[in-house]
Parts: C-alpha cells; sequence; structure tokens
C-alpha cells in the first residue's frame, strides 16, 4: 500500500533516528534544561534573528496552541481565524476548552486577510455591547494553511500592520513550515520580524514527535514554562525533543525536508493536470486537494491511500493527497501511471 494520507505515517528521517541512537545512553537533565534543548534553542534564535526569543518544544500541535491560547491572552479575550483554521476544525474544541473563543472570519484561499481583521474589530461588530462580549486579541494563521495556500512575505506584513492598528497579537501554527519556508517568500528572519509568537512543527516535517514554540514577544514569555507544566505539556524526557529539533536546525535539513515534500507533490500535481484531473486548491505545497469520480477511486483503493475531504455529488469525491520526507518519486510515478490506465480525462 502506497500512502498519501499525511507527512507524519512514519517513523522519523534518517537523521533523527540517527542522532536517538548515537545519543541512547546519555544522562540529561529533565524537562527541556538539557544541552540538547539548548543548542536547538540556539539555532532556532540564529535561524530568527532573535537573540532572546523564548523556545519550548513541546509534544504536539494540538496541546501547542492551546497551551499558547493559556498563556497569551486573559480569559474575556478571542482569537480570530478562518472557519478551515486547525483550532477551528481539527482540534476538538481544545481552544474553547481553555475558555477562548474562536471568532470565524471568510478569508480568502484559506487566509486571513487584512479586512477580515479590520471587519471584527470595528466599533459596530463588537464596542457597542461595550463588557458583554468577547474581545479579539489575536489573529491565528497556519504557514502553509489547510488548504495548501500559502501566505506571501507581502500579506503577513500587512496582517503584521492591522494586528498593531488594533492591538492584536499575530501568531502561526506552523505545523507544515518546512514546506511553507521552499514553496512561498517567507524567510526564517521574516518570521522573526512579524509574529508574536510561532512553532516550528516537527511532527509533520521528519520527526519522531515535538513542536517548538518560538516566542518573539516579550511580553509573552514571562511563566510560558509553569502553563506549559500546568496544561501537561512539559515532556520530562524533554531530551528527545530537544534532540530532533538540534538535528531538524543543522545542515540545512529542515528546508531539504520541505523541498523534497513539495517537490514529490509537484510531480504529483503536474501528472495529475495532464490527466485533466480537477482541483479544488490552487496549493504549491506539500498537500493536494483533487475530485476523482468515485469509480477510480475504487480502482485505485486497494493500492494506494488518501484522506477523504468531502463528498462532492453522487458520483465523485473530493480527496486529499500529501507528500512528505518519505515519499519515493517511483511511488508517485506509480500513483499517476494507475492513473492514466483508469482513463481519467
Amino acid at each position: 500500500m502506497i500512502s498519501f494520507v499525511n507527512d507524519y505515517s512514519e517513523n522519523a528521517c534518517p537523521e533523527i533516528l540517527e542522532a536517538l541512537q548515537q545519543t541512547n545512553y546519555e544522562g540529561n537533565k529533565a524537562y527541556s534544561y538539557d544541552r540538547h534543548s539548548e543548542l536547538a534553542a540556539k539555532f532556532i534564535r540564529e535561524k530568527i534573528g532573535v537573540s532572546d526569543a523564548e523556545i519550548q518544544i513541546l509534544v504536539g500541535g494540538t496541546q501547542t496552541n492551546l497551551i499558547a491560547m493559556a498563556a497569551f491572552l486573559r480569559p474575556h479575550e478571542a482569537i480570530i481565524a478562518v472557519p478551515t483554521g486547525h483550532i477551528c476544525v481539527h482540534e476538538t474544541g481544545a481552544v474553547e476548552c481553555t475558555g477562548h473563543k474562536c471568532i470565524e472570519v471568510a478569508g480568502v484561499d484559506g487566509k486571513v486577510t487584512p479586512e477580515d481583521v479590520r471587519k471584527v474589530c470595528a466599533p459596530q461588530h463588537w464596542d457597542h455591547a461595550g463588557i458583554l462580549t468577547v474581545r479579539p486579541k489575536m489573529v491565528y494563521i497556519s504557514q502553509t494553511t489547510e488548504v495548501g495556500t500559502v501566505y506571501s512575505a507581502a500579506e503577513l506584513r500587512a496582517l503584521r500592520e492591522v494586528c498593531d492598528e488594533h492591538n492584536l497579537l499575530l501568531y502561526c501554527d506552523g505545523a507544515r513550515l518546512s514546506s511553507a519556508l521552499d514553496c512561498s517568500d517567507m524567510t526564517w528572519e521574516l518570521m522573526g520580524e512579524v509574529f508574536d509568537a510561532f512553532y516550528i512543527g516537527g511532527t509533520k516535517n521528519g520527526a519522531l514527535f515535538g513542536e517548538a514554540m518560538v516566542i518573539v514577544n516579550p511580553s509573552l514569555q514571562e511563566d510560558f514554562r509553569y502553563i506549559a507544566k500546568q496544561r501537561g505539556g512539559m515532556l520530562a524526557k524533554g531530551w528527545l525533543l530537544g534532540l530532533q529539533f538540534e538535528t531538524l536546525m543543522q545542515n540545512g535539513l529542515y528546508e531539504k525536508i520541505g523541498a523534497h515534500a513539495n517537490r514529490m507533490a509537484m510531480i504529483m500535481r503536474e501528472g495529475l493536470l495532464r490527466l485533466g484531473v480537477r482541483f479544488t486548491s490552487d496549493s504549491p505545497s506539500n498537500q493536494q486537494f483533487v475530485v476523482f469520480p468515485n469509480s477510480v477511486l475504487r480502482e485505485l483503493e486497494n493500492d494506494f491511500a488518501w484522506e477523504v475531504i468531502s463528498t462532492v455529488d453522487d458520483n465523485s469525491t473530493e480527496i486529499r493527497l500529501v507528500t512528505s520526507w518519505a515519499t519515493k518519486e517511483s511511488d508517485v510515478h506509480e500513483f499517476l501511471r494507475r492513473v492514466e490506465v483508469c482513463k481519467f480525462n
């Protein structure tokens, strides 16, 4: 079975497995006070060009997002996000369980726009009610988005500007950040410039598990580790997280992982376009969203795996195809060959 279900089906990239094996008998300090976590933090600070950024590596994306919201927001403050935002649809209400409302805005191509933010923050939407409504305080984005699109550098700077206008925090979910760095003009340095906080995804970028929270805004840094511990986010064996990010942040490994995943996705995309397959998203990243006749999917399902996104009609289905660090080019070509055999054009 060749799987295009997600980008975390395999254990971890070889470099991380080798590092884990080589350090298996080390004795390390607990709760991320070890030398590997310190080195990971050092490398991250150097990449983003912010020497005083607070770094805390946590286990998973949902956990990282909910801890961030719990730490950065007061009880009456809310988050602005698009309906497809991960915190809105794929985290079982985890953010709402912290007591913070998600205010959904329309967005464009899965991206929050400055116009969305201005509408939410306009007086007619909440100021007239005074203390009777929640107050917007954070803009949440994903880079890449949940539909595979990416924010350009200009779009990110525009969001930073509107957040400054309305005294809002700008937060980035970087679950698939390696892909975004490869297929957009965003840079590490720009992330350190525009975001108050963001996380660097590991789980979907070659690690066994782990997401590195980066807190750039000094006003958000105090007591973050206390809150992370209270919310169950501090791994006793924190060096396992630190070691992985120490590895990912060296020798361009993180960037290479995103580049490979994107290249496999573009081979797939171009091949499917030649065969007349319809795409529902103009994605330059490692997530591709396509519509297939159900008859074709039935012919493919014994040998290939994907995620079903939606039922288009009685005869067709939208699916998601995802590539990763582990995707083989030969597997992509085999998938394209089989689709062509189904005469999909």
